[in-house]
């Protein structure tokens, strides 16, 4: 059983089962309140579910691609619970989560996943089905682009969901399908996929 959280879009927290499934899930959609929340978020999913921190398993949490600010937020709030709960991370890309939904409900065949990554461009990646237990296939990304860049590389063999949420569920059942089916998790580093705004100064200026 597992805590899972995205807050590479909305702020999405769930607790699932293997087995059973969602037990529940609760989100927030507003893309600036991650930090407002999340705790919020965590704290009602654990008395919804009547679930104790005892009998999770572990903490799930998508790793984007999102934009920086978001994205840490559930990055640390996943990290914090899981260190006070004495239990493990795994991490997945959010936008497969995304596709494990997508192929959930009875899609099949080629999939482009975009999502917003703000200053008017988008998050994408493509997947060329999924595998005999259900497992997304991605075959390129998670990349950024702009809209017209994306439409000009050519997928419109795909079937396309522009994700304006990432369900902290599906996060937690690909977690647990890839746990399962002995898959690689996502690195430990966060996709944000874009340069700092801030840059390292290169040494004291020199003044005269």
């Amino acid at each position: 059983m597992l805590l899972a959280i995205d807050t590479s879009a909305g702020s999405s927290v769930a607790i699932v089962d293997r087995d059973r499934g969602t037990i529940v899930e609760l989100g927030e959609a507003d893309t600036r309140r991650h930090a407002e929340v999340i705790g919020t978020l965590i704290s009602l999913a654990l008395a919804e579910s009547g679930v104790s921190i005892p009998e999770l398993s572990g903490v799930a949490v998508g790793m984007g691609p999102g934009p920086f600010t978001g994205l840490r937020v559930g990055i640390a709030a996943a990290q914090a619970f899981a260190f006070g709960a004495g239990k493990p991370v795994v991490r997945v890309v959010s936008h497969d989560a995304v596709a494990w939904g997508h192929y959930a409900a009875g899609g099949t065949g080629p999939l482009l996943v975009v999502t917003d990554a703000r200053r008017r461009e988008v998050y994408w990646s493509t997947y060329s089905g999924a595998d005999e237990f259900g497992l997304p296939q991605r075959s390129s990304g998670p990349a950024i682009e702009s809209p017209a860049g994306l439409e000009a590389l050519g997928l419109d063999g795909h079937a396309r969901v522009d994700a304006a949420e990432v369900s902290a569920a599906s996060v937690g059942l690909l977690a647990e399908g890839l746990f399962q089916h002995r898959r690689a998790f996502a690195g430990p580093e966060a996709l944000y996929l874009r340069a700092p705004d801030v840059t390292v100064s290169a040494g004291p200026k020199r003044v005269s």
